[in-house]
């Protein structure tokens, strides 16, 4: 069973109080379209390290890793069956690719994850393991490092990469309800998105420099990152749909792409 690899934009935590927010109902019906995998890789823009890290728990406890938010979230727990065999399998395809990953067998999940899966498979019963990315490193680190896994969609495992495809906080915070969105947002978006379906996706490793605004769509770039790891994951030569595209908190770009 090959399934595809996936990029989400996961918002705030409060997403998951928001269902009125078009991502919110995006997100709740992906998981019965994509159908059940026999486990998901996450690659989180909220896990950051300096070399490729994997969990290896048995079970992934839910990490609260933000506050200012409705205390409703804080007690919202999403603790699913720890995939240690994909684990395994992912670390020795990265091995094999010069990646030399490490494991962190203490790590639980945190809301760049839990947050989607809480909507896309919310019985929590599907096994998920972890990968960190590597800020430093760049676009086309990650790109091969999606690479290097896109072996895993052929047993199955669903390759989520979850991040968002624009994530200005600072602008966001100042937004207020009412307010237009910024052209800058949806100039940063139509380009990913022309770049990705186009004659060129190759220039999506260089967004930094040819997107956009890309800076102030990014003014750092672990959120940008697990797209390129999903789009690596992909079949090289074909293109992806563009599942969805809505904003939150005026600023917040929420696309997601399905890599076949």
């Amino acid at each position: 069973m090959n399934f595809p690899s996936v990029f989400v934009s996961h918002g705030a935590p409060s997403l998951l109080l928001e269902p009125e927010q078009p991502a919110h109902q995006f997100l709740r019906g992906l998981g019965a379209t994509l159908g059940r995998p026999t486990a998901i890789l996450v690659i989180s823009a909220h896990w950051e390290a300096a070399t490729p890290t994997l969990t290896t728990a048995p079970r992934l406890e839910t990490i609260h890793d933000f506050s200012g938010f409705d205390p409703a979230l804080s007690a919202m727990r999403y603790a699913p069956p720890g995939a240690v065999a994909v684990s395994a399998q992912a670390r020795a395809l990265l091995d094999e690719a010069g990646f030399h990953p490490q494991v962190d067998p203490n790590r639980g999940i945190d809301h760049g994850a839990w947050v989607p899966l809480m909507l896309m498979y919310p019985a929590a019963d599907i096994p998920v393991a972890q990968l960190s990315v590597q800020s430093r490193l760049g676009a086309a680190h990650h790109h091969a490092l999606g690479q290097a896994l896109r072996p895993l969609r052929d047993d199955g495992v669903l390759i989520l990469a979850s991040g968002s495809l624009t994530h200005n906080l600072r602008a966001a915070f100042r937004w207020t309800p009412g307010e237009p969105t910024p052209p800058a947002v949806s100039a940063f978006s139509t380009w990913v998105a022309d770049t990705l379906t186009g004659d060129r996706p190759e220039n999506l490793l260089d967004y930094a420099a040819q997107a956009p605004e890309a800076r102030w769509n990014h003014p750092t770039p672990e959120h940008f990152l697990p797209l390129c790891v999903a789009w690596g994951a992909g079949t090289p030569g074909r293109a992806p749909q563009r599942v969805h595209a809505s904003v939150t908190w005026g600023v917040l770009a929420m696309d997601a792409y399905v890599f076949d």
